[in-house]
């Protein structure tokens, strides 16, 4: 894991770490020095991503937790203070998806996926933004997609929780900005991942975890007195 230690130490919380996009992303800010608090719900393949961190001397913390429920991130808040140190960097990234006509859609479907892609950014980002706050500075990314821009069928709880969460984004960005804190959203299209099904597309010509990963690098290491509000990210060749 060699790059410049541009983020040399500090502290990176990163959600749904252990698979994709998420661990795209641990592995591009470990090989950046960052130190890592991850976290997902699948305690057992979760287990199995910080060894491999630890075997290359990364500072590693493994919290299995739901990122819906309150008490789960005022755990994995307080537990990666206390091992790592004051989380600087937060990137949001856990998600899901429930596809298929809105008539055909549940209650639960729809408080699964809001609950997810949405209400974890707004519990998690409120509870890192008083120490960040208190320090004056920090960075908070947020996965979201070209869902949160673009209508299709069958997505309409999906696209929902996008949009929502661009909004939340946008407005949490001018909430912190004068606090020294960057808030940022990085919205790729299909991404070949097994996150869900993507039909006939070519997976060679689709957005890989590490084009997703490059881009929160690049907006990480932004020079300080400005920053990158939103990245809209897309493969060069249609798949």
């Amino acid at each position: 894991m060699s790059k410049d230690r541009l983020l040399e130490a500090k502290v990176a919380l990163i959600t749904g770490a252990s698979r994709g996009i998420g661990l795209a992303i641990a592995r591009s800010l470990a090989a950046m020095g960052a130190k890592l608090g991850l976290c997902a719900r699948d305690p057992g393949r979760l287990i199995g991503v910080a060894a491999e961190f630890e075997r290359h001397g990364v500072p590693v913390l493994a919290v299995p937790a739901d990122v819906s429920r309150p008490g789960d991130i005022a755990s994995l808040v307080q537990k990666t203070e206390q091992s790592l140190g004051p989380i600087e960097i937060l990137v949001n990234n856990a998600g899901i998806g429930v596809f298929g006509p809105i008539q055909e859609a549940s209650e639960a479907n729809w408080d699964a996926v809001l609950d997810t892609n949405l209400k974890s950014v707004f519990l998690l980002s409120r509870a890192v933004a008083p120490g960040m706050i208190a320090r004056r500075g920090g960075h908070i990314v947020n996965i979201v997609s070209l869902a949160g821009k673009n209508a299709f069928a069958g997505g309409s709880i999906y696209c929902a929780s996008k949009w929502g969460l661009l909004g939340l984004t946008e407005c949490m960005a001018e909430d912190l900005r004068t606090h020294g804190i960057r808030v940022s959203a990085v919205c790729p299209g299909s991404v070949a991942t097994d996150f869900s099904l993507h039909g006939n597309k070519d997976p060679q010509k689709m957005l890989q975890p590490e084009d997703v990963a490059h881009a929160v690098a690049m907006i990480l290491t932004q020079a300080p007195q400005s920053f990158i509000s939103e990245v809209l990210l897309r493969p060069t060749q249609k798949p």
